[in-house]
């Protein structure tokens, strides 16, 4: 029975730290603040008790004294907390009114120290806080306060004098009053001025101006304010890559969706993750294999469940495989094969059944057997095609995609057109978007499909299909959202 004051990072989940994954995993409450990373909350147990307890201009979900006296509350009884914070506990985070709480009611506590955004915010707009020949110190200081205001903790004066690089956070609300202060403090009026505003998110946004022009750029929160000869360089990555500000929907099952995910963000693209079908498992018996010289799979979710629930279901492993003769309907099924144990004796050069078909070797025998292991729901192109050529055709259903809720937000999001792409990966996750979505308010964002099936789909939907990829695998598919957004 621990509270647990875990820093979130600066927005990035991938720059959590392995700590304070652990202990969210393993958390029965989740208190967590306005910039802590939805994504993070994510990976808390479905059965944690999740609470926001954020602070927002013109919002308050709960007072610093309330959320105190709830992280008291929760440890008194037994339960593992934690206070998922933005950036660092310790670094204007409160987390020192917090630890003090818990210590006064003998609670035990942790402090997890998070990337704090005085630091990550400007690495990722390119400029380094400290640069030999520019700037040997970095000052973080709080603009909360109001420099204008009769008494303040906070010395301009010192400050203005000191040098080196100042990075003001929570200040974009009062930036005019700082770069007054700090101009009349004796900081030149031309000295460089950088706002980083979601540093490091999707949504980042990086102005340069000058202590004598900040106030002309409308700088919002929440924005790291860096003030120093630093602010003048401009070493930026993060912004420059392909896909950064585009916003792409992607409707594959939350199951399978990671690596999609993952690579749409490394090119910069905000991914708002849709998903129109979950996979749901089927009990179901394995046949005797040895009666067949042909299994036949369509995806790796075939694969998957096949062997996990068939094979090992039955006691068995890749060995049992051994009399067959496999096909493959793609490589990604083929690496799933591989990944089990079992190299395909067939993958065909277009992946979609009709191709599987032209490639398929003719019976060596009469009564010939094949077993095709595939979705409950799926096209016949492929058992229909090999009965034509003389196999006895088994169909084996070892999984089913069903509809999946979708968020209300992000559902919104789409209609209103706010989206610049959606991506396909089958029929399945066409039809169930569609009947999600409904009609477009707006002009339909771009669509993007992994292949040929995908795409009659869609348009037999009414969606017009900007791209299909080639070839019709994920890397095919991340080809054909850079060709059509860049």
């Amino acid at each position: 029975m621990t509270v647990h004051l875990v820093g979130a990072g600066p927005g990035d989940p991938g720059l959590f730290t392995r700590r304070g994954e652990a202990l969210l995993r393993a958390a029965d409450v989740v208190v967590y603040d306005r910039l802590a990373p939805g994504a993070l909350l994510e990976l808390a147990a479905p059965a944690a008790e999740l609470v926001d307890v954020g602070k927002a201009p013109g919002r308050v979900a709960m007072t610093q004294e309330q959320i105190n006296e709830l992280l008291v509350d929760r440890g008194r009884a037994g339960l593992e907390v934690v206070r998922l914070k933005g950036g660092d506990p310790f670094v204007f985070g409160r987390g020192g009114e917090e630890a003090e709480s818990c210590r006064d009611a003998n609670i035990a506590f942790e402090v997890v120290p998070g990337i704090t955004s005085a630091i990550a915010a400007p690495a990722y707009a390119g400029i380094p806080v400290t640069h030999r020949g520019l700037s040997t110190s970095v000052t973080i200081v709080t603009g909360h306060e109001d420099p204008a205001k009769g008494s303040t903790d906070t010395d301009w004066d010192a400050l203005a004098r000191a040098g080196g690089t100042l990075v003001v956070l929570m200040g974009a609300g009062r930036v005019t009053e700082i770069a007054k202060a700090l101009i009349a403090g004796g900081r030149d009026a031309a000295t460089p001025v950088a706002a980083v505003r979601w540093g490091t998110r999707p949504e980042q946004r990086t102005v340069r101006a000058t202590l004598e022009t900040i106030d002309q750029l409308g700088v919002e929160p929440p924005s790291a304010i860096v003030v120093g000869a630093v602010a003048g360089l401009d070493l930026a990555w993060f912004e420059q890559r392909p896909l950064f500000g585009r916003r792409i929907v992607v409707t594959r099952a939350r199951e399978q969706a990671s690596e999609l995910r993952g690579r749409l963000e490394q090119l910069g693209a905000e991914v708002i993750e849709l998903p129109a079908i979950a996979l749901e498992p089927i009990a179901f018996s394995l046949p005797a294999l040895d009666r067949y010289g042909w299994l036949v799979f369509t995806s790796a979710n075939g694969v998957h469940a096949f062997f996990d629930q068939g094979l090992a279901g039955a006691g068995l492993d890749a060995r049992a495989l051994a009399p067959a003769r496999v096909a493959a309907i793609g490589p990604g099924t083929a690496d799933a094969l591989a990944g089990r144990g079992v190299r395909a004796d067939l993958v065909p050069p277009r992946f979609v059944a009709e191709s599987l078909l032209e490639g398929f070797p003719d019976p060596e025998q009469p009564g010939a057997r094949v077993l095709i292991a595939r979705a409950e729901s799926a096209r016949d192109v492929l058992p229909e095609g090999l009965a034509e050529r003389g196999y006895e055709v088994d169909v084996l259903a070892v999984y089913r995609t069903v509809p999946v809720a979708a968020d209300a937000g992000h559902l919104e999001r789409v209609r209103a057109g706010d989206v610049d792409a959606i991506t396909f990966t089958s029929s399945s996750t066409v039809k169930n978007f569609c009947a999600a979505v409904g009609p477009f308010t707006a002009a339909q964002p771009a669509v993007i499909s992994i292949g040929p099936v995908t795409s009659e789909t869609a348009r037999a939907l009414g969606l017009r299909v900007d791209t299909e990829a080639d070839p019709h695998t994920i890397d095919g598919l991340v080809t054909a959202v850079l060709e059509t957004l860049q």
